[in-house]
């Protein structure tokens, strides 16, 4: 499985003027009023992901508003959009520049390994417009290797997704037909949500189990999905499932918004040969509060058996209740700019003997409230410590 990360500097993207050296563990749990900056981060990666498939400059024209929109406060303040990325024994390092015609081109493009003799630098040049990782993970290693160093690089940036499951409208992909092959890896989307079950049932008996008890608990009156082909169309599926003590199948127009997300993350968290790195961006949209609890332990148990590492930015104090200190990660906008801080157990330890970690930030104590108060700011009278 390809390496996590382990630390990052992002330079001059949105609201991010510079994060410089920032590390991340298993659980990276981002907090924050609106407009803090979680978003960009999440969205960073996002980016990272188009780009190193050659759709740099399709997105820019497409989702972010041209390189401009990127840049932090714009050309004037930023001259690029700059960042460095280590994972295990490797590093992805780019620079971007704007144009005149607000699109980006690279300024530098390296691949790195840290090996026992130091560090072995791979660099791809300048003046092009879409990344060239891709066009070099099949070159073998400079000493015979089968793969070289940006195969690695590559494999493992691939291998991070954003799941983005907030589009659950009536007329959402994931609720209409889908094509039953579309089902090699579950999409950022979950557009394949039927036909990825469909062969994780076929497959993997023990990890479709898991998915289907854990849907049972966030929604008891859940049974079962039913997964077929389309008996019309052979080569198409949709979402069908089972109420308890009815075998009538249901379809997924039938799910609530909140049910069908629960669905998607639960098969995202407890799929098979999951992502290495799974990024969330509020992933509490339209949970009951018994779901937030059960959300929060499949994050921790996933990071303890098949995902890796897992980074997630949210607004809910509920779902915080069920992390570490160390787990959060505080955004807040300080003069103009996100930052970001993690939290420490040594300096809430007497508050987390009477409160949550929810209560503390709702009262904040943690900050990341929208009003930029110190950290452990005294409690409102009556709620002294003594």
């Amino acid at each position: 499985m390809p390496d996590t990360i382990k630390k990052l500097t992002i330079e001059g993207f949105k609201s991010i003027r510079k994060l410089e050296g920032f590390q991340l563990r298993s659980l990276n749990v981002l907090i924050g009023p609106n407009g803090a900056g979680k978003s960009n981060f999440v969205g960073f990666f996002r980016l990272l992901r188009d780009m190193i498939e050659q759709r740099l400059q399709l997105t820019l024209r497409t989702t972010e508003g041209g390189a401009d929109a990127c840049l932090y406060l714009g050309p004037k303040v930023s001259e690029r959009f700059a960042a460095k990325l280590y994972f295990g024994n490797h590093g992805y390092e780019f620079a971007l520049l704007p144009t005149p015609d607000n699109q980006f081109v690279f300024s530098d493009e390296d691949t790195l390994f840290f090996g026992k003799s130091g560090k072995d630098r791979t660099s791809f040049g300048s003046g092009h417009f879409e990344a060239k990782l891709k066009d070099h993970k099949d070159d073998p290693g400079m000493w015979g290797e089968r793969r070289g160093i940006p195969s690695y690089v590559f494999e493992a940036i691939s291998s991070w997704v954003v799941y983005h499951f907030h589009d659950t409208s009536i007329t959402a992909e994931v609720r209409r037909e889908q094509a039953l092959n579309n089902n090699e890896r579950f999409l950022q989307n979950a557009n394949n949500l039927a036909s990825f079950l469909y062969r994780i049932h076929q497959t993997d008996p023990r990890a479709y189990s898991r998915i289907r008890d854990v849907v049972r608990l966030a929604a008891p009156f859940f049974n079962d999905f039913k997964l077929r082909p389309i008996p019309t169309s052979p080569d198409r599926i949709q979402l069908e499932w089972l109420q308890k003590d009815s075998d009538y199948p249901f379809r997924a127009h039938q799910l609530s918004d909140g049910t069908l997300r629960f669905i998607c993350m639960a098969t995202a968290l407890l799929q098979p040969n999951p992502p290495a790195t799974i990024l969330f961006d509020e992933p509490e949209l339209g949970l009951h509060p018994y779901a937030l609890t059960l959300l929060g332990n499949l994050f921790k148990q996933a990071t303890e058996s098949s995902v890796k590492q897992v980074i997630i930015s949210t607004q809910s104090a509920l779902l915080l209740n069920e992390f570490a200190p160390e787990d959060i990660i505080v955004v807040q906008r300080t003069n103009g700019e996100s930052t970001f801080r993690r939290l420490d157990s040594t300096g809430l330890s007497e508050w987390l003997q009477e409160y949550s970690l929810g209560e503390l930030w709702q009262k904040n104590v943690l900050g990341g409230r929208p009003r930029e108060d110190r950290l452990l700011e005294p409690a409102p009278e009556g709620d002294q410590h003594h």
